[in-house]
């Protein structure tokens, strides 16, 4: 396998399952020696395995009045930080990169610790979309010469999966006979979308993957961050708001500043559901939780007329995740996000077969919804790379192709995902997504409803939010 030639150190933060999953990748896929790659994180979980690969562990939490000091230590200009920590600012870290031109790439864009539970805070301020606009601000900061790259929210969702959605509209294309080069242009994209006449896009996920031990009552079970997943589960729900939606719901808000391409509702993560779909599942029911790419992906396919929004699709995370998780939800949601005292983060102990089916449902075109994404199975992540499973693994590679784009683009400034060349892209993280999948589908989400009880729901338009909804 081809080593990207990279010169400079690597400062990783944080070591929970995404942490330990991309050491061994980093030290595959990049041109440095151990001892140019350092591990600073809050807690002792991932010593054994930067110790497998001979990297400094340093349990030093990053916190608001000693970041700065912290990082300055392992890294400086030309190096690189890999932030895949909780609690810790993205924009703070991202600011001081941009001073100090060092590389950077987080998987979320994380605020200080207690952020998300602030009461002296609106439900506006709380969401991903004002963390979003008060990170690409940091475009305006004034600086001697280019701006080195910094990437934001960029592992498997947000990340990967905005990816995902350009190959699946050139895929739609060529399907429909509807003649397109691959768009150079950020407006070219958009108008690509609309003349496929995409309305929604689902970010729709199921997660198969379970442990041989059941969650107990009191436990919080998870494939992947737990602390991360309670977070964005106890912030608002989100969603990019789509130019052809009739109203607003009810309990939906919007932004009074910055692009104004998403709207939230006035209810935690963890108690809206979604309808949607998935190749193995089929018709399924997802948590509509707030995520970063429902935002980027909307305001990156928005077109204007006169300096108003013409076409944008409405974009949401529709996520179904394992078992375990599913019902580590439920309880959470009876105590009113209140985190189980035990949690329990399954990995090893994953039973063979389950797979992480993620993709993007693009809905509304000439034949009807369409999936595309990867499934990969526990089995094929544990073969393909060591300390990952079939969750992690999507993260981690996309990870590493965000890298190579940053080194070989090294003076864009902050970047979304979106404005990555997707080949690139995909060319890194490819070989580690299992089965990449496209499959097309007459579902719709008012499919067999209204026979046995009466309901309300648009029959007239089937793409409206509201008929996704699960009330």
């Amino acid at each position: 396998m081809e080593k990207h030639a990279f010169n400079g150190r690597i400062l990783v933060i944080g070591c929970g399952s995404i942490g330990q999953g991309v050491l061994p990748l980093i030290m595959r896929h990049f041109t440095v020696t151990p001892d140019r790659v350092v591990v600073v994180t809050a807690d002792s979980r991932g010593e054994d395995v930067a110790k497998e690969y001979g990297i400094s562990f340093i349990i030093d939490p990053l916190l608001e009045h000693n970041y700065q000091d912290i990082v300055r230590r392992y890294v400086g200009e030309g190096d690189f930080i890999v932030n895949v920590s909780v609690d810790v600012s993205s924009a703070a870290l991202i600011e001081y990169c941009l001073r100090n031109k060092i590389f950077y790439i987080d998987t979320v864009v994380e605020p200080w610790l207690g952020y998300y539970t602030d009461p002296s805070l609106s439900v506006s301020d709380r969401s991903n979309y004002a963390l979003r606009e008060q990170a690409l601000a940091l475009r305006n900061l004034e600086l001697d010469g280019p701006h080195t790259t910094a990437i934001i929210a960029h592992g498997a969702n947000p990340g990967l999966v905005s990816h995902f959605v350009k190959e699946a509209l050139l895929n739609i294309a060529k399907d429909t006979e509807h003649a397109t080069d691959v768009p150079k242009t950020r407006e070219a994209w958009a108008m690509l979308a609309r003349g496929l006449g995409i309305k929604v896009i689902h970010i729709a996920e199921r997660d198969t993957q379970n442990s041989a031990t059941p969650k107990k009552i009191g436990e919080f079970v998870n494939t992947w961050s737990i602390d991360g997943f309670h977070s964005e589960s106890c912030q608002p729900s989100e969603m990019g708001w789509g130019t052809h939606e009739k109203t607003v719901p009810a309990d939906g808000r919007e932004h009074d500043f910055g692009s104004k391409c998403a709207i939230y509702l006035e209810k935690p993560s963890f108690m809206v559901k979604t309808r949607s779909w998935t190749p193995t599942a089929k018709a399924q029911y997802g948590w509509v939780v707030t995520h970063h790419e429902s935002i980027s992906i909307a305001d990156y396919f928005t077109l204007f007329e006169d300096g108003k929004a013409v076409y944008r699709p409405t974009v949401h995370y529709a996520y179904h995740p394992c078992d375990g998780a599913v019902l580590s939800l439920d309880e959470l949601a009876a105590n009113n996000g209140e985190l189980q005292k035990e949690q329990r983060l399954i990995n090893n102990e994953v039973l063979p077969g389950g797979v992480d089916e993620l993709g993007v449902l693009l809905m509304g075109h000439a034949k009807n919804a369409y999936w595309y994404g990867s499934r990969l199975s526990i089995d094929e992540a544990r073969n393909a790379a060591p300390h990952n499973n079939a969750t992690s693994l999507q993260v981690t590679s996309s990870i590493i192709g965000a890298m190579v784009w940053a080194m070989q683009n090294p003076t864009k400034g902050i970047v979304d995902a979106d404005e990555i060349d997707h080949q690139v892209l995909m060319n890194v993280a490819r070989p580690y997504l299992g089965e990449m999948i496209g499959e097309y589908t007459d579902w719709t989400p008012i499919q067999g409803r209204g026979k046995l009880f009466p309901e309300t729901f648009d029959a007239t338009d089937p793409w409206q939010f509201e008929n996704f909804r699960v009330s």
